[in-house]
């Protein structure tokens, strides 16, 4: 038995060690880009995307399936995204398919989400219907299910009415590569700059005892 249990496991990593084999960058792709309204996994209403991105700097919308390996690869380094950059205006928002609503509510108890999740579809044989489908492939996206699939916006270059959100878009097709996609958004929600700003002043002090600049910052009082 316990060499038959031993053998499960292994499998199961291998699978997902198998499934890491889609990471894709950040690209930019022009394509119409639609808003939605779809409803929260949790029951609580729906969201619109465009009201929801209204006060962000940067909005990560990222589509998942539960039963998909390559999502769970990503998932607790987008849910350390949520957690790192909340505050500095990064917005992640799920959208979940494929999978019955109360799948998608376990799986987000298991791996303890605290960002918002909505859903589009409920069973696989949704797939070639849904938006994401459609949405995906005109992104350049060729693989068969394509979760997880990401979408960046910037919410002060949205269209502020009809049904195209944006027309150029950065996605990534694929799994994150997780630092390209950090230096990403530290990029757009103005981090680094701000860093830089902050050593700048900090390199600009001047120090009354410096030998270089000490004789230009201390001067004798006229008589």
């Amino acid at each position: 038995m316990r060499s038959i249990s031993a053998f499960f496991i292994i499998l199961v990593f291998a699978v997902l060690a198998f499934a890491q084999n889609e990471q894709a960058p950040v690209t930019e792709k022009r394509f119409d880009y639609k808003d939605w309204s779809y409803k929260n996994v949790n029951g609580e209403g729906e969201v619109n995307l465009r009201k929801f991105a209204a006060d962000k700097k940067l909005v990560m919308v990222v589509y998942w399936a539960p039963w998909c390996p390559n999502w769970r690869h990503d998932v607790a380094f987008v849910q350390q995204l949520h957690e790192k950059y909340e505050k500095d205006g990064l917005a992640v928002i799920g959208v979940a398919e494929y999978d019955p609503v109360d799948s998608m509510k376990r799986h987000i108890d298991f791996y303890k989400l605290t960002f918002p999740n909505v859903y589009e579809s409920q069973q696989r044989t949704d797939r070639d219907k849904s938006v994401h489908y459609s949405q995906r492939r005109e992104a350049g996206d060729t693989r068969r299910w394509g979760t997880p699939w990401y979408v960046f916006l910037e919410p002060e270059k949205l269209e502020q009415k009809g049904k195209t959100l944006a027309a150029n878009v950065n996605v990534v097709n694929g799994e994150l590569i997780k630092d390209e996609a950090e230096t990403f958004i530290r990029e757009k929600l103005g981090l680094d700059k701000k860093a830089d700003n902050e050593q700048a002043k900090t390199n600009g002090v001047i120090e009354a005892c410096d030998p270089q600049t000490g004789r230009l910052a201390l001067q004798k009082p006229a008589d």
